[in-house]
């Protein structure tokens, strides 16, 4: 055994005595708990951990025995706390992070400072919640992590959610259920669309007979509390909740299922402040009633959303155009209508929204900042997207950078200011940026405290460089640079094909663009001297309704700078495209997971097909609509080399390259 001591991890004495905690790792994480001597935990002198003797890695956390050590309080500091009555600050949670590896994008957590506390190693990875567990996410299975970085629901589930009252809605094989914190099933059954928690009900469906779905409401132990008989329901808010119960009645519900209210029009919205939007006659105006089915505001709008703060945001243009104005409760207009779009942020605060080009109003809306009481702009400066507030500040963006407005409207003061496009949002005492497709976190005074790495170390002397291209609003990309090939002018030819194939249509300018594009690249799989880069893009006409998403994998040798093709893989005389063609053809008919192919849509493997490789297999890809619809995306196909060694060039470069 290996002894370890603890004493010198308690500077000042400003920690009580410590409690190891040792976990060894299993490959996938710190699930394996090693036990520990319980005097370890009777007192602070000679404090220390025993480790065995079996090789591996080791991680020994230390709790101090006052949950006031993680705040950095002295012994001093936490008596005041308790004399004066207040609550125990809480231990700051660890902020998600994407870390760029040649093992492709994983995602760990930070601490404030930013220094990496729980090792990357998953797929995507959640805010913690305040029940101090997050979601994260593994072999495309969603499971549970508390602080430390146990799991403590192994990843198992396609889907968690938010936890509320105690409970989070899952999803598995089976459908949606809820579950509890250890990730324990609270229902008995699956259903077909499950919410979580709200006033002690959860929304759910399930189909009652073919082509029949109803809504009904769970109770916190997952039993059905309220059958499902509405043809359509809301959730529960204010103890209280909007149901349709069928053509031409709706009606409003207690937690009991009591109704409260009917009414008997083809339409009736969500409740706000007391007001709803509904129609009187099929396709008719909107207009609001009160809770007790009295009229409020006539019918008179093209379209009426829930009121908020007081307000509601309502359209009067014909003919599915935009013309939006805000009202009072009164009907009385604080906004006249006439503007592309209206959000209301909160804090009594609105954006009024204009086209960025009134001829081509699907090419986007500029944002002007207004108080929602008077209609009075408080800041023209052009946005070109808001988000609602939170902790009495709103991120923005402009054409340029990201940053925090507060309740006046205006840039708020000492935030952080990030160049380009996306949003901040707080994260305990930290801020996250989200900008342009990269993840970051500033301190409370705007200071850079992490950010995503740019160099993904291969092997030495291997590596790749990230470069971000963005030449005006609507074009980002980021392209690989390699690094650390031999001969420099390999080098140069194939960082010249990395860049052509990463940016396609660059110089078209700005004004002359008919579509957004943007554009990403990742590791997809290297060995010895092959390094495979995937390259996505994702293509958006203005005013489509979808974009067109690409991708490209590049297969290079480190060594000679050639970009491997499918005919490389195999014997110069056989033919491979037949034999594919075959086992592709069987897949898709005897495979379920192929349905979803359109109907004699696939005529074979070209000479030229779309492919990647990994250790084990060959995987050929077709682009959406090829054979299936956009919807599937790209329909891949998995070859084991097993199964095709005897086609394969076990001498040849490309094979040699990985094996």
């Amino acid at each position: 055994m290996l002894k370890i001591s603890l004493d010198d991890l308690r500077p000042g004495g400003r920690r009580k005595p410590a409690a190891p905690e040792v976990r060894k790792w299993d490959g996938q994480g710190w699930a394996v708990s090693v036990p520990q001597p319980e005097w370890n935990e009777r007192n602070g002198e000679g404090a220390c951990v025993l480790l065995p003797a079996e090789p591996g890695w080791y991680r020994i956390d230390i709790t101090s025995g006052s949950p006031f050590a993680e705040s950095g309080l002295s012994d001093e500091e936490t008596q005041a706390f308790h004399e004066g009555g207040l609550a125990e600050p809480r231990a700051a949670m660890p902020h998600p992070a994407p870390f760029r590896l040649a093992e492709g994008t994983l995602w760990g957590y930070i601490a404030d400072n930013g220094r990496t506390v729980i090792e990357p190693h998953y797929e995507y990875a959640e805010e913690f919640q305040p029940n101090g567990l997050a979601v994260v996410q593994r072999n495309g299975l969603a499971g549970l992590i508390d602080h430390t970085g146990r799991e403590t629901v192994k990843p198992s589930f396609n889907y968690i959610g938010n936890f509320s009252e105690g409970s989070a809605p899952a999803s598995d094989s089976k459908g949606y259920l809820l579950i509890n914190e250890k990730g324990k099933p609270l229902t008995g059954r699956r259903y077909e669309y499950l919410n979580g928690l709200k006033d002690g009900r959860a929304l759910f469906s399930r189909q009652i007979t073919e082509g029949k779905t109803r809504y009904g409401y769970l109770d916190r132990e997952g039993r059905e509390a309220i059958s499902p008989v509405y043809e359509d329901a809301n959730e529960f808010s204010g103890c209280r909740a909007l149901v349709k119960l069928q053509d031409n009645e709706f009606a409003l519900i207690d937690t009991e299922g009591t109704v409260l209210h009917t009414y008997h029009f083809p339409y009736v919205g969500t409740p706000g402040d007391g007001l709803l939007p509904y129609q009187e006659t099929e396709n008719g105006r909107y207009g609001y009633i009160r809770e007790d089915g009295s009229p409020a505001i006539a019918p008179q709008f093209t379209s009426a959303l829930p009121f908020f703060e007081g307000r509601a945001v309502v359209n009067t243009a014909e003919n599915f155009e935009n013309g939006y104005g805000l009202i009072d409760a009164s009907g009385r207009y604080i906004v006249q209508p006439g503007y592309e779009q209206i959000e209301q942020l909160g804090e009594n605060v609105i954006a009024l929204g204009v086209p960025l080009d009134p001829a081509q109003t699907y090419r986007g809306t500029v944002f002007s900042i207004a108080n929602a009481e008077t209609g009075a702009v408080l800041n023209a400066h052009p946005l070109r997207g808001v988000d609602r507030y939170s902790q009495g500040f709103a991120s923005v963006y402009d054409e340029h950078e990201t940053y925090m407005i507060d309740k006046t409207g205006r840039r708020a003061p000492g935030m952080p200011v990030v160049p380009g496009t996306g949003n901040l949002s707080f994260s305990g005492r930290l801020i996250r940026a989200n900008v342009d497709q990269r993840t970051s976190y500033y301190n409370r005074d705007g200071v850079l405290v992490c950010s995503e790495n740019t160099l993904i170390t291969l092997r030495p002397p291997y590596a790749v460089q990230e470069i971000k291209f963005r030449p005006n609003f609507d074009y980002l990309v980021y392209y690989p640079v390699v690094k650390g090939i031999a001969n420099p002018a390999v080098m140069e030819s194939v960082n010249k094909r990395l860049k052509e194939l990463s940016l396609p249509d660059s110089g078209t300018p700005a004004g002359e663009r008919t579509s957004s594009y943007t554009g990403d690249f990742s590791v997809s799989f290297f060995r010895k001297n092959l390094l495979q880069l995937e390259l996505q893009g994702y293509n958006y006409p203005f005013g489509a309704a979808h974009g067109m998403p690409t991708r490209i994998y590049t297969k290079i040798d480190l060594r000679s700078g050639i970009f491997y093709q499918l005919k490389d893989l195999f014997k110069p005389s056989v033919d491979y495209t037949g034999t594919l063609s075959d086992i592709v053809a069987r897949q898709i008919k005897t495979d379920p997971q192929y349905s979803y192919v359109f109907p004699d849509a696939f005529k074979g493997i070209a000479p030229d097909q779309p492919f990647f490789v990994d250790a084990d297999a060959l995987y050929l890809y077709f682009n959406p609509y090829d054979i299936a619809p956009y919807a599937a995306g790209f329909p891949t196909f998995r070859i084991p080399f097993a199964q095709i060694m005897g086609l394969i060039n076990t001498d040849g470069a490309f094979w040699r390259s990985f094996h």
